[in-house]
């Protein structure tokens, strides 16, 4: 029996980052039920800190007071559903914390765990520095918006160290690839890997137009948006975020409620990788806009990878109902995607032996 455990950005409260590590956690153990799995509970203290400091900003041009308590509400959802959910070992603050955990296999991923260049949540221990265990296997890790090769020399080393690395996007494959000099394992994010069970969100009771962080979408063209909705008798609701003009407020969700909501919804606006993720996986029509260089890259490469580039949007509203009228073929997607799951499967499971 083997102790394994997943090195990730679990503490985040964001849904993204919650679902990816709950995910690649049932995958191993669906792989390896005989072992224990782990999520390593290290911290890294300063991006906890800034990202709790995040939910309790108030935006006045979007919040009201009612909705903004539900939203700061949402760190402790997160960290009740950390504890129901995760098996995870004692906390951590160094790393020689971790090496006394005594792992015979630690899997590092996914999400921007090897984004250098992120001051916020930029940590040596990702890239297997100062680590004893001998078995590190990297999957699905993402640089971010990184490309060229000003890596330094800790990233170098580190991923030199990996028994075994694989990426979820172009800039990741090419960075590792250049260090190893060889060709990287392309494989899907953990949410692809393991069934994850929803919880209904209570009140939700007629067809609803889905918005998730599409930040750089103007006002302006949001309100036409709203007026669509109305005109069709659909309502809006943002899944884990606020805005006044929504139909009710859906802030305060856990993570299980926030895959409801995505799995009940006509349409979904995002800009977001693990927004994109959902849709896709939950078969809604969707469309996304982004204008974060980080997310513009990911996602761009996840569309591609799956043949649905056109689901990209201008950023005006127009153009994001077009889209959204248009549906998606989801039969070529289950295709692609089948695919490209089992053999997701094949590397951890022969990674991790």
């Amino acid at each position: 029996m083997m102790k394994i455990g997943i090195l990730t950005h679990h503490y985040i409260n964001n849904f993204g980052a919650f679902l990816q590590a709950y995910s690649l956690q049932q995958a191993v153990l669906e792989l390896r039920p005989n072992d224990e799995v782990y999520i390593i509970d290290d911290l890294n203290l300063r991006h906890f800190i800034i990202n709790v400091g995040g939910w309790f900003r108030f935006y006045k041009d979007k919040e009201n007071i009612s909705n903004w308590l539900q939203k700061i509400k949402l760190p402790s959802t997160f960290r009740n559903a950390r504890k129901a959910h995760m098996n995870l070992t004692k906390r951590c603050y160094k790393t020689s914390e971790v090496n006394a955990l005594k792992l015979d296999c630690i899997i590092v991923g996914s999400d921007e765990v090897w984004n250098y260049r992120e001051t916020k949540g930029n940590a040596k221990i990702k890239f297997g520095e100062g680590l004893s265990c001998n078995k590190l296997i990297a999957y699905a890790p993402s640089v971010g918006n990184i490309s060229g090769s000003d890596a330094p020399e800790y990233v170098v080393n580190g991923i030199k160290k990996f028994r075994a690395v694989s990426a979820r996007d172009e800039l990741t494959e090419q960075l590792a690839s250049g260090i190893r000099n060889e060709k990287i394992y392309r494989v899907v994010d953990p949410t692809f890997l393991a069934y994850i069970p929803d919880e209904e969100v209570p009140g939700i009771n007629q067809p609803y137009i889905m918005f998730y962080y599409c930040d750089g979408l103007s006002k302006e063209q949001k309100e036409v948006i709203f007026d669509y909705a109305k005109t069709n008798g659909y309502a809006v609701y943002g899944a884990g975020e606020n805005d006044k003009k929504y139909t009710k407020t859906t802030v305060n969700l856990t993570p299980f409620q926030w895959v409801w909501m995505f799995r009940h919804a006509k349409y979904v606006v995002t800009g977001t990788f693990h927004g994109v993720v959902f849709s896709m996986l939950s078969h809604r029509d969707f469309t996304c806009y982004m204008t974060n260089p980080s997310r513009i890259k990911k996602v761009g490469s996840l569309l591609k990878e799956f043949g649905l580039s056109d689901r990209q949007a201008d950023g005006s509203a127009n153009h994001i109902l077009s889209i959204l009228k248009r549906g998606v073929d989801y039969q070529a997607f289950d295709r692609v995607a089948n695919v490209k799951i089992e053999q997701s499967k094949e590397f951890l499971q022969k990674a991790i032996k």
